[in-house]
């Protein structure tokens, strides 16, 4: 053990190590962040999607990326209806309640969709409304007429009526300024929808929100189910590393021990361990991981369990026990069978820990080689389906063809995080090498 602190102390000469450190640190805090921000339940309920992201747009670049731009893409915009103002009036047993929403839009380009949100309480006869569009420079629009459900989303932005009459798709035509030439350019100012509601009961109300879809959002980005990626690049962080530390603590551990056990014991054991290893080593294990998606279940514990059952006899098993045979014939190990220590204590008390500094250097270079894995069957779409995952994230990329309509937010930022876990653990691992192994220290 105290081998071991030397060497770990001995990491500060090395500055690939400490960057390695830093990296690991990082994805570490950032799994511990994703956990307590975003609990497990709240991840996987917001990541199907649904009514939790229809204010979001639908694939919407990162909104960092405006600071490459000369010209800044709009945000998403949501205005709530100024009930305080409502100017209310009745006639003819019938209240007529009008409404203003204004959108202050500051940008020349057009956002991408807009839709209105409207509530209406009432116990059986439904409200009707009147929309009109006022634009900054006085032009009115009308939007139509229509009853009201309870709740309901009117897609001002698929209005094919409104569309014919403005010559240009509503979002466009709506915003456009008409003293632009050539390409339309949106009118900065402040828009206003008038909403005319009559009620036919005295305690039925109405209020909306306007909706201004952005063609950026967030700090990641949306994709085509407007799910905000933040949360499946942030969650995909602790299933990576979950996955990548435990099926390389399972499978150096488990190997371990048989190879302690087979050097140990010899005989009929050593020779059946190394035999099955043998056939192992021949077996394609990502083939027999796209057999078990395909014909029995993707749940990642399944996955992790393969994983771990085929990499504990891998070929490390054969270095393993070249290392051990001589710890084997070691004086103290003779003086410790002379004294009666139990075959139990010989192996894990005796051997094992002699070759620990040795192997931690291959363990977290394990580390990535599994994560990558786990990314590699999710683009394949044998991921969890229920797991926002950073292979997920590729998957549907991939699904949607993301780079060719020229989405490359979409792959680029689960791919850097990728890469930079297999950095990050590989300088750390080639460090701790060097410390650990003196040949390589004159290298």
């Amino acid at each position: 053990m105290n081998a071991l602190f030397e060497g770990l102390r001995e990491l500060r000469r090395y500055p690939s190590a400490m960057a390695g450190l830093v990296v690991i640190v990082g994805f570490v805090a950032m799994a511990l962040y994703a956990v307590l921000a975003i609990p497990y339940g709240t991840a996987l309920e917001l990541w199907r999607g649904g009514d939790h992201w229809r204010q979001h747009p639908i694939n919407a670049r990162p909104s960092w990326t405006n600071w490459f731009r000369a010209e800044d893409l709009p945000t998403t915009l949501r205005v709530a209806a100024d009930d305080a103002n409502a100017v209310v009036s009745q006639f003819e047993g019938a209240t007529l309640r009008t409404v203003a929403i204004d959108l202050d839009y500051e940008y020349r380009t057009f956002p991408s969709e807009l839709n209105l949100f409207v509530e209406a309480r009432y116990e059986s006869l439904q409200p009707f409304v009147r929309l009109t569009w006022k634009t900054p420079d006085g032009r009115a629009i009308p939007l139509g007429a229509r009853r009201i459900e309870r709740n309901e989303r009117i897609s001002i932005s698929q209005d094919q009526a409104l569309e014919r009459r403005l010559g240009l798709v509503p979002q466009v035509g709506l915003l456009a300024d008409p003293a632009s030439e050539g390409a339309p350019r949106a009118l900065p100012g402040r828009y206003r929808i008038e909403l005319e509601a009559v009620l036919f009961e005295p305690d039925s109300t109405v209020s909306a929100t306007l909706v201004s879809y952005g063609r950026v959002h967030g700090m990641a980005g949306t994709d085509h189910q407007r799910r905000d990626l933040m949360v499946a690049l942030l969650w995909g962080t602790p299933i990576a590393l979950a996955f990548g530390l435990i099926a390389a603590i399972g499978t150096t551990l488990a190997t371990l021990v048989i190879a302690a056990a087979g050097v140990w014991f010899g005989g009929w054991l050593d020779s059946l361990i190394q035999r099955i290893t043998e056939v192992n080593m021949i077996l394609p294990v990502l083939p027999i991981l796209v057999m078990v998606g395909t014909l029995y279940s993707t749940s990642i514990w399944i996955m992790l369990g393969v994983v771990v059952t085929f990499g504990v006899f891998s070929g490390s098993i054969k270095m393993y026990r070249a290392m051990l045979l001589p710890i084997r014939e070691a004086a103290y190990i003779e003086a410790a069978r002379v004294y009666g220590a139990s075959n139990t204590r010989m192996i894990l008390r005796y051997m094992i820990p002699r070759v620990l500094p040795v192997l931690i250097p291959s363990f977290v270079t394990l580390v990535p080689g599994f994560v990558f894995l786990e990314a590699s069957l999710a683009v394949l779409g044998l991921g969890d389906p229920q797991l926002p995952t950073w292979g997920k994230i590729m998957n549907d990329a991939q699904t949607e063809s993301a780079l060719y309509n020229g989405y490359y937010y979409w792959v680029l930022s689960p791919a850097t995080l990728l890469m930079l876990t297999g950095l990050g653990f590989a300088m750390l691992g080639f460090a701790l090498d060097r410390v650990f192994n003196p040949r390589l220290r004159a290298i």
